[in-house]
């Protein structure tokens, strides 16, 4: 064996020094016996953290139709537009993250007590306050929306222009527009919360593409020590990082 293999053979050595010794207790001599257990080391490799999935194309939903998507993209793209300080939350992934949502246990309510009462105007420290869920109120609240807006302006939401877009979306807001199913503002204000989600979520959730939302707000992201910076009174220097190891 040659003199490079020594290195190995010292590891290996020195590893099986380690395994404990058991002993086990012999009822019929009263001895206890010494019992080596020599398993050979398990030699593990670091594993790189997954890289964040590739983008392949436009992303296609899995809960809303093709109206509804038209309509999500056309929402949050008025909510947080894009600007001279950067992309809006349609660059950022949001309706791709709002989509992802639907999927889970908070879109069905599942987490939630849903038996009632339910007060509309109880505050907000009190919890959920609707029979329906978000998923539901998206369904809802969309065609409610289209249907009002070609009473008002004659065409769907997302065939409007912008600036009737944010008219829209004003008397949303305020409760103004009429609705058959679900209030209005319930609608507006679940939007534009999950569109903020979208904007400055991690990006392993569909949203925040880029990095972008972080970087707007000089978020550093999913670091793992400010130790060194806590004190300093200055600008943290370094680009966002995503729990996946994105950069910004």
């Amino acid at each position: 064996m040659s003199e490079q293999d020594n290195p190995r053979r010292e590891f290996l050595r020195k590893t099986l020094t380690l395994i404990p010794v058991v002993t086990v207790a012999s009822a019929g001599f009263g001895l206890g016996s010494s019992v080596v257990l020599a398993q050979p080391p398990v030699v593990t490799t670091a594993t790189p953290p997954p890289e964040a999935p590739a983008s392949h194309g436009v992303y296609e939903p899995n809960y809303f139709t093709a109206e509804e998507w038209a309509f999500i993209n056309a929402a949050v793209a008025r909510l947080i537009p894009d600007d001279e300080q950067g992309p809006g939350a349609l660059e950022a992934g949001a309706p791709e993250y709002i989509d992802r949502q639907m999927n889970t246990p908070y879109a069905s309510g599942a987490l939630w007590f849903m038996q009632g009462p339910f007060v509309a105007d109880a505050p907000k420290e009190m919890g959920w306050q609707s029979k329906l869920v978000p998923k539901d109120i998206y369904r809802l609240g969309i065609a409610d929306c289209d249907i009002w807006c070609k009473q008002q302006y004659g065409k769907v939401f997302a065939e409007l222009s912008p600036s009737a877009q944010d008219e829209a979306l004003k008397q949303l807001e305020a409760g103004k527009a009429t609705f058959d199913s679900v209030p209005p503002s319930l609608f507006f204000n679940l939007l534009l919360q999950n569109t903020k989600e979208g904007f400055f979520c991690d990006p392993i959730h569909g949203g925040n593409k880029g990095l972008v939302g972080w970087t707007m707000v000089g978020f550093p992201g999913a670091r793992a020590d400010f130790m060194d910076w806590v004190e300093r009174n200055e600008p943290y220097p370094f680009p966002a990082v995503s729990i996946r190891g994105e950069r910004a």
